[in-house]
């Protein structure tokens, strides 16, 4: 099973200093066909504004993954930890029993992201916050795990759930392949380019939802950086 949601269709609230797309149910935006995909529960794709972001503000019991497009993000929490995520890199936040945190554009230019939200294999644990940089030469023309709870791996930011987080660059013309497992979902977001899986075009910042396929084949039709998450 493969269903396209294209960019023009998903759930939108432009707040001025945040223009916001909704892949899944989220604030003001609800569709009861768009709740949630396997432990999957939020993807919005987020430009902010220079010199504006999200005040302090609390979660608890969710694994919370930020993967910044262009600009950068800067951090702070409840815990002490402060960062500065730039383009490319990933951090990641279990909120476990509860955390404060801020997100905010310190610069000079949009700062685009996505935003994952996936649902915890179990409630509580202390809350963590960690990021770290991925070079895209590192992805080039496969997929690299980029936060994972189920690779045991220095190099993947761990989170609380049987969940992936991968990230992928392609060439026009070149092919890449993931193993999803039929008992699996996966969501695949391009958020450059534009590629095919199954017949199906798949364009920059649309959604595709996956189930039911032991692997996946991805072409770029234009050079193409991807987002795809696996979940239980």
């Amino acid at each position: 099973m493969i269903e396209l949601r294209k960019f023009s269709d998903l759930g939108h609230a432009d707040h001025g200093w945040l223009d916001a797309h909704h892949h899944f149910s989220f604030a003001g935006y609800h569709d009861p066909q768009r709740m949630h995909w396997g432990q999957l529960r939020v993807w919005n794709d987020d430009i902010i504004a220079p010199g504006t972001g999200f005040p302090p503000h609390p979660h608890r019991d969710m694994e919370i993954i930020t993967y910044v497009r262009k600009g950068a993000i800067t951090h702070r929490d409840s815990l002490g930890n402060e960062g500065r995520t730039a383009a490319g890199d990933v951090q990641v936040m279990s909120a476990g029993t509860g955390i404060r945190h801020s997100e905010y554009n310190l610069e000079d230019e949009v700062t685009q992201i996505f935003q994952i939200w996936i649902l915890p294999d179990e409630q509580g644990g202390e809350p963590v916050w960690g990021a770290r940089p991925f070079p895209k030469a590192d992805r080039s023309g496969h997929f690299a795990v980029l936060a994972s709870g189920m690779d045991a791996n220095d190099d993947v930011l761990p989170i609380r759930a049987k969940a992936r987080v991968l990230g992928a660059t392609a060439k026009a013309g070149e092919t890449l392949t993931y193993p999803v497992g039929v008992d699996r979902k996966a969501y695949l977001v391009p958020a450059t380019g534009r590629v095919t899986v199954g017949g199906i075009e798949v364009g920059a910042r649309d959604g595709l939802a996956i189930a039911e396929l032991d692997t996946i084949t991805i072409t770029a039709l234009e050079d193409s950086e991807l987002v795809l998450v696996d979940v239980g």
